[in-house]
């Protein structure tokens, strides 16, 4: 992968709410388009990142006016391809970020503006499947759907909304312990000074309303480990939290690579949820 920073750009990277309305330079734009087409990662996916035009206002996105560029992310609707999503679209994310770019989540887009921007949908009657014309659909559907977005442009700190300064002074930046995010407290003693710096990037991930609920296990004394949500989990806005388990295992795949380790990677379906397990040789 291009030679970055990825410690600091996770560091710094933090959802933009409000842009300026002007298009992305023409330079930073190919960039960026040549970076998402060098995303090389150790396991099959059919994730698309698809870039699009966007009119300003905020029929598209309902909290904030849309900048001219965006980027959407599409693939099946399963949880295991969901997941997946997540963890392409976090790198795409990230190398947007290393370039001056901000970006921001979002999945609760409005279904029927995203079809007039950018024409994805198979039939006119798929529309009736966003959930209250927000988002693609509630649970998994047939084909290839547009899982989230994110606005691509430069941050407009002048304009946010109150709601929005509250958010990311005493929300969005605050992460919990690791120590919390352990299934067992008693692998703490397993985890390799390689393996704990992998974890607190993965820690740094986004989630929908800053939620956090990765859970990390630790097995065969340091050489497996597990991130997936606590079992019944349901987030009370979001129903893509799988989505957000895929960044964070983007993050602890960066961490590992930063410590140059090759973990061997499995993405599987269990209890409704998918889990992401990161196998290390010896």
């Amino acid at each position: 992968m291009i030679n970055i920073n990825w410690e600091d750009v996770i560091k710094i990277r933090r959802s933009a709410r409000n842009f300026q309305i002007v298009e992305i330079k023409t330079e930073q734009l190919q960039a960026l388009k040549n970076d998402i087409r060098s995303i090389e990662v150790p396991f099959e996916h059919t994730v698309e990142c698809r870039f699009f035009k966007a009119k300003p206002t905020k029929r598209l996105y309902f909290s904030m006016v849309s900048p001219p560029d965006n980027l959407a992310f599409l693939s099946e609707t399963d949880v295991v391809s969901v997941s997946k999503t997540g963890f392409i679209g976090e790198l795409a994310i990230l190398y947007a970020q290393s370039l001056g770019i901000a970006t921001c989540w979002y999945g609760h887009y409005k279904l029927e503006e995203l079809e007039k921007c950018m024409p994805h949908l198979e039939k006119e009657e798929d529309l009736q499947t966003a959930n209250m014309g927000y988002g693609y659909a509630k649970g998994e559907v047939e084909g290839r759907r547009t899982i989230c977005i994110t606005p691509l442009g430069y941050h407009n700190e002048k304009g946010l909304r109150m709601v929005d300064r509250i958010t990311e002074k005493f929300i969005s930046y605050k992460r919990k312990p690791l120590e919390e995010l352990m299934i067992s407290s008693q692998s703490m003693e397993f985890i390799s000074a390689s393996v704990k710096y992998a974890l607190n990037l993965a820690r740094l991930a986004p989630s929908a309303a800053n939620s956090q609920h990765w859970r990390f296990d630790i097995l065969n004394e340091g050489k497996k480990i597990t991130i997936a949500m606590p079992q019944g989990y349901k987030h009370l806005k979001w129903e893509h939290p799988n989505v957000d388990i895929g960044i964070c295992a983007s993050h602890f795949w960066l961490g590992l690579k930063l410590q140059h380790l090759k973990p061997k990677i499995t993405i599987t379906r269990e209890h409704g949820r998918a889990k992401w397990t990161f196998e290390l040789g010896d």
